[in-house]
């Protein structure tokens, strides 16, 4: 069974999005305000790829409002969570794959792609085919210029069952330009690491506004990236 589907099947989510665990809570959240203050899914057309327990997906829903939103992830287990979860909400979820999407070109506003390009072997692919179902895409990941989760990502069992494997804003910015895109908004945000002890997470937050406000202190320092991209083409 894949990595993802079993987390799915035990935790009936993904353990971090389940998980008590301050330091989980902290940088769930963070990632959540983050994406929302891109201000591109409000009353808009949405596909959220790679869209896993649905987990984000509600969360936007209930406090972006867009018109519609669609979520697809590979993982069956992680797809059955979520629509169990949406409740009665209009979200439709699909089991698909993000390298060949269900959909006609332009079916979408906006896609939606969050941390799923650093578990991704072809990452490019994926970004280039967000492009073909909306003209505007919404990326979240990983700091991969953070030196400090390089080596999380090599010692951490967690990371490595999972393929785990961050990259530098620069070979982003190659992916979305060799797409056809350009980059018109990206922010580093986050200080907490998942899965860390609560006196360390406290800590971190504490420290997160100063670490997010400094230039290259952010670069280097922050948990993830977001950033939005434009199909030019």
């Amino acid at each position: 069974m894949d990595v993802f589907d079993r987390d799915a099947e035990t935790n009936k989510g993904y353990f971090y999005t389940k998980s008590v665990q301050l330091s989980c809570r902290l940088a769930t959240q963070r990632s959540t305000d983050a994406i929302l203050a891109t201000e591109r899914l409000c009353n808009r057309s949405v596909v959220d790829v790679g869209c896993g327990d649905g987990f984000y997906t509600i969360r936007f829903w209930d406090t972006a409002q867009p018109k519609s939103m669609v979520g697809l992830d590979p993982a069956g287990q992680a797809i059955a969570v979520a629509n169990t979860n949406k409740e009665n909400r209009p979200v439709k979820f699909l089991v698909g794959d993000a390298h060949q999407l269900p959909f006609s070109n332009n079916s979408f506003d906006v896609a939606l792609v969050q941390s799923i390009l650093h578990h991704d072997d072809n990452p490019k692919d994926v970004i280039r085919e967000a492009f073909r179902v909306a003209p505007e895409i919404v990326i979240h990941e990983p700091n991969g210029n953070n030196f400090g989760l390089k080596v999380i990502e090599k010692l951490s069992r967690y990371h490595r069952e999972h393929n785990e494997k961050s990259y530098t804003s620069t070979q982003m910015r190659h992916w979305i330009e060799e797409s056809g895109g350009v980059i018109v908004y990206q922010r580093f945000a986050g200080f907490v690491p998942m899965f860390c002890p609560p006196v360390i997470a406290r800590t971190m937050k504490a420290l997160e506004p100063v670490v997010e406000a400094l230039p290259l202190v952010n670069k280097f320092g922050c948990a993830v990236t977001v950033i939005v991209a434009r199909r030019m083409t």
